[in-house]
């Protein structure tokens, strides 16, 4: 019985230490956005929440409040940690969970944003 026991404890051993490698954000990996380029939160990250309906939801009765005049007074810094992409919860949000399916592009506009500073410009 212990040796039976060692067998199934080193296989499922095995099988954790050894199965499929996930990369979190694979579809990021295709998108190349020029590191000098500037991006900006009016013309480049404002329109991403604008094209998706994001203040359908988030407006007055839920936060952040993405309506238009509100959203980077909304974001800052309950939901964005400047040049911290991975521990803000717009991000995370967005890359991890999925949250709204946005496209590649998108999502590697706003982690550049926040990895540079996340400024209202």
């Amino acid at each position: 019985m212990k040796k039976l026991f060692k067998i199934v404890l080193a296989c499922g051993l095995t099988l954790i230490c050894f199965s499929c490698y996930y990369n979190e954000f694979p579809e990021l990996e295709d998108v190349v956005i020029d590191p000098n380029e500037e991006v900006s939160f009016v013309n480049d990250i404002v329109p991403i929440f604008s094209s998706n309906n994001c203040s359908q939801c988030h407006n007055a009765n839920l936060d952040p409040d993405l309506r238009a005049g509100n959203e980077y007074s909304s974001l800052i810094p309950d939901y964005v940690t400047a040049q911290s992409p991975n521990t803000s919860k717009l991000y995370t949000k967005l890359a991890v969970e999925n949250h709204r399916e946005l496209d590649a592009t998108s999502i590697a506009l706003i982690k550049k944003w926040i990895d540079d500073g996340a400024e209202n410009n």
